[in-house]
């Protein structure tokens, strides 16, 4: 048979060399980077530069038509490609514009090219869908009239092909089609005005800092879209459900106050925009999504939920934006930066408002915190989910028992040293990396002494350590009730959430 198509020769000369790429290769295995609490996520060989993101909407019980558009730089030459991808279908690969061979193992897609990917620029295409079906473990989250997004920690790979940890982070790109009647929202800014095509609309965001994977936001809905402006004028973007949108609005109005009150302790905003997602769900938590933080619109009901204690949630959720989303986790044993931070600023704003005194709260946080570390092992060493169990990282030792870390060094070293590691950390870090031992370091650094001797226990010991200043503080207690503040089956508490143990 002749071949008189240069194309056809073409498909089918790459199709040979996939067949003999493969057949030389070892089977297609599972990577991850090695992180102690998810060994199997993230991808060697490789840094995501960008991601670019389109989906098609129809209804929140329909698969989404999805195209994923990575570009990297291969670290390595690269025989075989490694993404975290999970609960949807692959219709197509390309690896630097060719097709490539695709096939799921575990929760991993392996792509293998023609060819081996020399070190250097690399751009990754694939087609697929993206199942808003969960299995309740986090990705797409249905609301009453669409969907939004909720991947902390491990759930962004059940959403789109991606390199799935913190310790890679890459700028975004969202297109969102949806039909006529909706609204579709992503982090960042609208980049383009929305487009509409026959009964369908679509939208484009696009961030301009780099952002983890399980920070990433797109919801679909009938919202109403809500701008304002914050400090400094900073772009305020608040979504609501339409019908809410008059009852949620004295709470928005609260944001620009929260940003200007985290400004005087740790700096300048570190984001284009800043708003709050209320959504007509039941997650059982609330979500430090970039630029675009995740409520239950439950939350606002105002059943059930003191004023004061909404407002410390939102600031909770506003404070990650410093600590966790611009300065990100090395590993997900850092954990105890996000939360401990969050649920310091949060202590720290009920406590101004006279309600729930700072040091009430961390003493008794002291005196549970043995029961904490015994149950969650010590903050920056936390244990990993058992098989079936919800909680996973989120105990309440990454939580008040790291707040309490922060206590105890402000109260060795003052208050003018601690303020100054606060500000020095989001911004010496900002739009990147950091862990545990870079913590210690910098704190050090602007203590003018060593504190690694004295951080140690407190980070990762199995009982807690004396609080300086405090010699009549004991641990721990021994009653089952829990204190105020924490949280007692049934019944959440401020920073804390209970569908799943999940704290905000």
């Amino acid at each position: 048979m002749q071949l008189s198509s240069p194309r056809l020769r073409a498909a089918l000369l790459a199709a040979a060399s996939l067949t003999l790429v493969a057949a030389v290769l070892p089977p297609p295995k599972p990577l991850g980077i090695g992180d102690r609490l998810f060994p199997e996520l993230g991808n060697p060989g490789y840094d995501v530069l960008a991601y670019d993101l389109s989906f098609t909407y129809k209804d929140n019980l329909t698969p989404l038509d999805a195209l994923t558009v990575i570009d990297a730089r291969a670290l390595e030459p690269l025989e075989r490609i490694n993404l975290d991808f999970t609960h949807g279908k692959v219709a197509s690969a390309e690896v630097n514009g060719e097709p490539a061979r695709f096939e799921s193992v575990g929760e991993d897609l392996v792509l293998t090219p023609p060819r081996a990917v020399a070190e250097g620029a690399l751009r990754i295409t694939v087609r697929h869908t993206s199942d808003p079906r969960g299995r309740g473990d986090g990705g797409w989250v249905p609301t009453e009239d669409g969907l939004a997004m909720a991947n902390q920690a491990d759930a962004a790979h059940r959403v789109f092909p991606c390199n799935d940890h913190p310790a890679d982070k890459a700028v975004f790109t969202f297109r969102i089609t949806a039909p006529a009647g909706l609204t579709a929202v992503a982090n960042g800014l609208q980049v383009a005005p929305a487009r509409r095509t026959g009964p369908s609309t679509t939208w484009t965001y696009r961030t301009r800092h780099p952002m983890a994977t399980e920070l990433a936001q797109v919801s679909v809905g009938r919202s109403a879209v809500v701008h304002g402006t914050g400090p400094h004028g900073l772009p305020l973007r608040d979504v609501v459900p339409a019908e809410d949108r008059q009852r949620l609005d004295p709470w928005l109005k609260k944001t620009a106050g929260h940003i200007a009150w985290m400004e005087e302790r740790v700096g300048r905003y570190p984001f284009e925009n800043y708003g709050v997602l209320i959504a007509r769900a039941t997650t059982g938590f609330e979500l430090e999504t970039q630029t675009l933080s995740l409520f239950e619109s439950s939350l606002f009901s105002g059943e059930g939920y003191p004023e004061w204690y909404v407002e410390a949630v939102m600031v909770h959720e506003l404070a990650h934006q410093w600590f966790g989303d611009s300065v990100s986790p090395r590993t997900w044993s850092d954990l105890w930066l996000n939360e401990g931070h969050a649920t310091w600023y949060e202590a720290l704003y009920a406590d101004g408002l006279g309600k729930y005194s700072l040091e009430r709260r961390m003493r008794e946080a002291y005196q549970r915190s043995d029961q904490w570390r015994a149950a969650g092992g010590p903050p920056a060493a936390p244990k990993a989910a058992a098989p079936g169990e919800k909680i996973g990282l989120f105990r309440p030792v990454v939580y008040d028992g790291a707040a309490l870390i922060l206590y105890a060094l402000r109260q060795e070293i003052g208050a003018a040293a601690f303020e100054r590691i606060e500000r020095r950390w989001v911004t010496q870090y900002r739009d990147g990396i950091a862990g545990t031992a870079d913590f210690v370091r910098l704190a050090s650094q602007e203590a003018g002494r060593d504190l690694e001797a004295f951080l140690e226990p407190w980070l990762y010991g199995t009982k807690t350590p004396p609080m300086p200043g405090h010699p009549e503080w004991s641990a721990p207690a021994t009653a089952d009730r829990a204190a105020p503040g924490q949280a007692v089956p049934g019944k959440a508490a401020p920073g804390q959430a209970v569908s799943g143990g999940k704290r905000v």
